[in-house]
């Protein structure tokens, strides 16, 4: 890479040491959240949505549990304006939901914003003001004073217009742009404004720390907020935010480690939408709580309905790997993973744990409404037996054999490979019946009797292309009869049969499934499946499946 040295880090460190927050372990109960999907995650879709779009997207954050939500910068369009006021005027906004609004600390816009906020039972009103090196020194070209006087006179103008407009009104401060701030004058600044708000215990005021460009590593974020929760005045009265955007990719992690290091709010939209490469995903940071057995407080137990809807309105797309959304989060291609997963599945079912800890799977898929079938275990030709053998089982009630899973699986691989694709399980299951199930040719099995005596003396017939024919044999069981009378007749030469059998389906329907394998001269096994209603029938159908199959290599 050229030009490294135009770079320098652009943060500020706090002046002090804090790290408390490296003591602890992990997060131990929900914060606030906010939703900013109709504000911050609206503003950057490429055609952002229109009022009955944005009607539809907040009844969806409602029905997900957020009691917080910005709606809007009312005095920036029309559209926004009347959002806010359908919302107010048509009693759209349950009772205990608030809504937030935002405004830069200009008189005009907070006139307007109040305007639009009359009669509203509760709403939070974010006030801001960029407060960065860049922004002072580029954009606004202002003094440390001057913008602390930008931001003490916007927040005056805050309570005289609370005052005077019909409404239940809180209030918020943001330093935007706070990661690019010396840390002892983002302090001044959110001081100055308390020190005009003067919260108190049945009045907080949030003060919301804004990563509007993130430009540390994580831990350098949660220092700077414990510094900040530490030293903000009227701090027991203060809510401290998170608004992280995830410029380096760490948005969940800084909104992680600035919960550990006191933040009690996280600002933030579904699956992380919004400008450059978004906001801190709210949906990630929620069911990595959940977890670790912590209530998130939402409810996000239908993910792929949730996304059909998120994808409808905003236009965005949810990736494959996108954590806990994504079409492929929790699928297995890898053999030895699908081994793994299939053989915790199976030990869940014997043991029936407390706690969840299936191997490669964070959390249980079903919780959150993706389902075994098709999500967890998908099939190529980098799949194993394991994952094979589970398909089959979970959707067709087949438990074969572990060799016959063996054997199955180089067929199933080969298949995949050769077509270069993936395949679902109903093709597994076809090649499952064209490959073993009661195979016909080159000999068919129509019917058999035989005694009770002690050699079961038995009478096969079979048809051997256009000749039917009876042919005997005796055993020690019926089906090692007809066994010994095959071999006798198309002059094999097998041992070992390895037999399984169990009922595909219970109830009236329920069939009997069996499966055979045989093992040749040169100690290569061949394998057969019989489906039937009867379970001798379906055995004998095993057998002529699996010597057929010898015929057919042979």
């Amino acid at each position: 890479m050229k030009n490294v040295e135009k770079y320098a880090r652009g943060y500020f460190m706090q002046p002090e040491t804090s790290l408390n927050w490296t003591q602890k372990e992990y997060i131990t109960e929900a914060p606030i959240w906010c939703s900013v999907d109709l504000r911050d995650g609206n503003q950057a879709l490429i055609v952002p949505m229109n009022l009955e779009e944005k009607l539809e997207y907040f009844k969806l954050l409602v029905d997900i549990g957020f009691k917080e939500i910005e709606v809007g910068f009312p005095a920036a369009s029309e559209t926004e304006f009347t959002f806010l006021r359908t919302l107010i005027e048509q009693e759209l906004i349950p009772d205990d939901v608030t809504i937030q609004v935002l405004t830069q600390s200009r008189e005009h816009i907070i006139y307007k914003t109040f305007e639009a906020l009359k009669g509203a039972k509760k709403a939070v009103v974010h006030l801001y003001n960029s407060t960065s090196v860049a922004q002072r020194e580029q954009v606004f070209r202002k003094s440390k004073q001057e913008i602390i006087d930008i931001a003490v006179k916007g927040a005056k103008q805050l309570k005289q217009c609370a005052e005077e407009t019909e409404g239940n009104f809180q209030f918020q401060y943001s330093p935007e742009s706070f990661t690019g701030t010396e840390i002892e004058f983002a302090l001044d600044i959110c001081n100055s404004v308390l020190d005009v708000w003067r919260p108190t215990a049945e009045s907080p005021v949030i003060i919301n720390l804004p990563a509007t460009v993130s430009m540390s590593m994580p831990h350098v974020y949660a220092s700077q907020i414990e510094y900040m929760s530490e030293h903000l005045n009227f701090r027991e009265h203060v809510i401290l935010s998170l608004h992280p955007h995830n410029d380096r990719g760490t948005g969940v992690a800084d909104a992680e480690l600035g919960m550990l290091a006191g933040a009690q709010r996280v600002e933030g939209t579904l699956f992380g939408n919004g400008e450059r490469t978004g906001n801190v995903d709210i949906v990630t940071l929620a069911l990595n709580m959940y977890s670790h057995g912590v209530d998130p407080k939402l409810n996000f137990e239908n993910i792929p309905g949730l996304i059909t809807v998120y994808e409808r309105l905003t236009k965005m797309r949810v990736g494959e790997r996108h954590p806990y959304g994504g079409e492929l989060v929790f699928t297995a291609f890898s053999g030895s993973h699908q081994d793994a997963i299939a053989k915790g599945m199976k030990w869940r079912e014997e043991k029936e744990p407390q706690h969840w800890s299936v191997p490669y799977l964070l959390i249980d898929p079903k919780d959150i409404g993706r389902e075994y079938e098709g999500d967890i275990i998908r099939i190529n030709s980098q799949s194993g037996k394991g994952g094979i053998g589970y398909v089959l089982q979970l959707k067709y009630g087949l438990d074969l054999p572990a060799k016959m899973r063996e054997n199955f699986g180089y067929v199933v691989k080969n298949v995949s490979d050769q077509q270069q694709k993936e395949l679902m399980p109903d093709e597994i299951y076809d090649i499952f019946l064209k490959e073993y199930v009661n195979i016909k040719t080159p000999v068919e099995f129509i019917k058999y009797r035989s005694t009770d005596d002690e050699d079961y003396q038995t009478i096969v017939t079979i048809r051997i292309g256009n000749e039917v024919k009876e042919i005997e044999g005796a055993g020690n069981g019926r089906l090692d009869a007809i066994s010994n009378a095959l071999q006798t007749e198309l002059g094999m030469n097998y041992t070992d049969l390895i037999y399984k059998e169990h009922a595909q389906e219970t109830g009236s329907k329920s069939q009997a499934v069996s499966y055979i394998g045989i093992t040749a001269s040169n100690g290569s096994v061949y394998w057969g499946c019989g489906i039937d209603v009867d379970i001798m029938t379906s055995s004998v159908k095993a057998l002529f499946s699996a010597v057929n199959h010898y015929s057919r290599n042979t």
